[in-house]
């Protein structure tokens, strides 16, 4: 169903790391990807851009509303939702969208989330998948898995919104789709124990077993690395500090580069035995340091528990 776009937020500068450029939409955005992967809330986003929003709109008719787009000078973006409820439909959409690239200025957007957040909003708002109430969601979710691959595989931007809340999510579009900088790049940083396994969304992750563990101090086995005595503790030695400084300059180094290639995210993990002590401090302590460097950062600790130290 069509709606009408909502006046653009007027374009302020931010003071931000990224270049400042001359703001510039493309002509068409296509959102596709899992279902409960926050598609709606990106077209939402982008109605509240002035983008022209449709959604659901049947595969066969995108040709025609990306010519519509191009040449109607009321429309100056579009952006649209296909997915799975096209059905059969969809297996045509590659071919289609390869088409049309070559007459319009396009994006492909691609959302996906963690198996467990998708799950987790289908009981919340307690609809079925698309693909059927008669199987269960992660059934489901595993046949559109394969189904969207090959989509996937042609998209210009992959977004997993199990990182975002909604507000998040759609202060990234905006930020991403505004054209305020000419790169953005969201920072994670995450502390976990090997015990309970790697993060699957890590993207560089750093092993600090090497640095002595206030588990064996008994004052220190109940509480966390953000408790001060523990971080204090830790800090005490000069191997820790040395590591702080070097993996600090490391990712210094690295972010402009992956900013330059486009990366939209980066998940940064730092993991010990029990991910309750060294990590934790660990994870804190290199947070702090993106920030002060002037990198938009969060922290998080996936395997503490849940009390105040």
């Amino acid at each position: 169903m069509a709606r009408k776009p909502s006046p653009p937020p007027k374009k302020t500068a931010k003071k931000t790391a990224g270049k400042l450029k001359t703001p510039r939409k493309p002509e068409l955005v296509v959102i596709t990807g899992l279902s409960g992967s926050g598609k709606a809330s990106v077209l939402r986003a982008l109605e509240d851009l002035g983008f022209y929003s449709v959604d659901n709109l049947p595969v066969d008719l995108i040709p025609k509303f990306a010519e519509l787009t191009r040449d109607n000078p009321s429309i100056q973006a579009a952006a649209l939702v296909v997915d799975i409820r096209e059905g059969e439909g969809l297996k045509r959409f590659p071919e289609i969208y390869a088409s049309i690239r070559q007459r319009v200025k396009a994006k492909l957007v691609f959302m996906e989330a963690e198996d467990q957040a998708i799950i987790r909003r289908f009981s919340e708002t307690r609809r079925p998948h698309p693909l059927g109430s008669g199987r269960s969601v992660s059934r489901s979710l595993r046949s559109e898995r394969a189904m969207l691959a090959p989509i996937r595989a042609m998209a210009d931007l992959i977004i997993d919104s199990s990182k975002f809340t909604v507000h998040e999510l759609r202060d990234f579009i905006g930020e991403r789709f505004r054209g305020e900088r000419e790169s953005n790049i969201a920072i994670y940083v995450t502390s976990f124990g090997y015990r309970n396994g790697v993060p699957p969304d890590s993207d560089l992750v750093f092993d600090v077993r090497f640095l002595p563990n206030p588990n064996y101090i008994p004052e220190f086995k109940h509480l966390t690395g953000r408790n001060p005595d523990v971080a204090k503790y830790i800090r005490s030695f000069p191997q820790t500090m040395e590591f702080i400084q070097r993996i600090t300059d490391l990712l210094v180094y690295l972010l402009p580069h992956y900013i330059a290639e486009g990366k939209s995210y980066l998940t940064i993990g730092f993991g010990c035995t029990g991910g309750q002590h060294r990590s934790v401090m660990m994870a804190e302590q290199i947070y702090k340091n993106l920030e002060a460097a002037g990198y938009k950062s969060k922290v998080s600790h996936r395997d503490i528990p849940k009390r105040i130290d």
